[in-house]
């Protein structure tokens, strides 16, 4: 986790009473546990708000946490209209928090397994068409002085499945044009082989040589995709773009990154692709999570058998 990020959730939990030891879970999470460093910064978040809470209650040592404390927290979420997804990733962040206080011998007890789970629904992806997509693709303007750039990161993204942070940390080295496919690095520092296709090497290879060497200095440190400063995109910047496109494709304004590795996937399961090598590619731990874009392409083929069988 780059320093200046972390030294910003730690420094306001520092602030709190318990922000010691959740400064301490922090740092245990970034050098043991290997998570990625935008969940470690989620968790960071979602434990501040808790110890918020707790201060607002009085609560200034961890043998004052108790079970009923916890969940007349997560009303209040579900109150202040948290999504179930956000709610249930609080939990995970306070239960972990817990079993590292009993870990280091900070409590006694743990009852974090105790702690009932919110029930989330299982909501299937917003997805684009194939034209949407392409619509998306073509919506920066040859005369705009990023196009080339805008143009290969739009043409990643739905060629790979990749995040937007993904992306965002993707080095010239990482992308192997001959060959035509690129080294990602995901969630746990995992690392995948992702294959490249024809138009997204086009692209790239276009903004390579037309744009790149313009932009960068030489504090860019070989990274892929660069802003106008010379210094690598970042994720907030490519959902940014990805939006504004998407905007003028006449998409509607809800549309994320994350629609296009929705797309990407969902048009790969629809062309024959199996679930195993999807999930691969998504960088996936759990081939359960994959198993969502078999219910996305069930509805597709439930609208077709509608419309064309003779009996429906």
């Amino acid at each position: 986790m780059p320093p200046t990020q972390t030294q910003s959730v730690t420094d306001k939990l520092l602030t709190l009473p318990l922000g010691r030891a959740a400064t301490d879970f922090l740092s245990f999470l970034t050098v043991e546990a290997g998570l990625s460093p935008n969940t470690i910064l989620a968790y960071g978040r979602d434990l501040k708000s808790f110890l918020k809470y707790c201060k607002s209650g009085k609560i200034s040592q961890l043998q004052q946490i108790k079970p009923a404390l916890i969940q007349n927290y997560l009303r209040i979420l579900t109150t202040d209209n948290k999504g179930e997804s956000s709610i249930k990733r609080s939990l995970v962040a306070i239960r972990m928090f817990l079993r590292f206080a009993k870990l280091t011998g900070l409590v006694e007890d743990d009852f974090s397994t105790t702690l009932e789970t919110p029930k989330t629904w299982q909501k299937l992806p917003a997805i684009c068409s194939k034209k949407q997509v392409i619509d998306i693709i073509n919506a920066p303007s040859p005369s705009e002085p990023f196009y080339l750039r805008d143009r290969a990161m739009l043409e990643l993204l739905y060629a790979t499945g990749i995040r937007a942070s993904e992306l965002a940390g993707l080095k010239i080295p990482d992308f192997n044009i001959d060959i035509g496919y690129l080294r990602c690095l995901g969630k746990g520092n995992r690392e995948r082989i992702i294959p490249v296709g024809k138009a997204a090497i086009a692209a790239t290879v276009e903004y390579l040589t037309g744009l790149r060497p313009k932009l960068a200095k030489p504090f860019s440190n070989d990274y892929l995709l660069l802003s106008r400063t010379g210094r690598p995109m970042g994720r907030i910047e490519i959902w940014r773009l990805v939006k504004k496109y998407a905007i003028r494709a006449g998409m509607p304004r809800n549309l994320t990154v994350h629609t296009l590795r929705h797309c990407f996937a969902t048009h790969l399961l629809a062309g024959g692709a199996d679930l195993r090598s999807i999930q691969e590619m998504l960088g996936h731990v759990d081939i359960a999570t994959t198993q969502i874009y078999t219910h996305v392409d069930q509805e597709r083929l439930r609208s077709i058998h509608k419309k064309f069988h003779p009996r429906p």
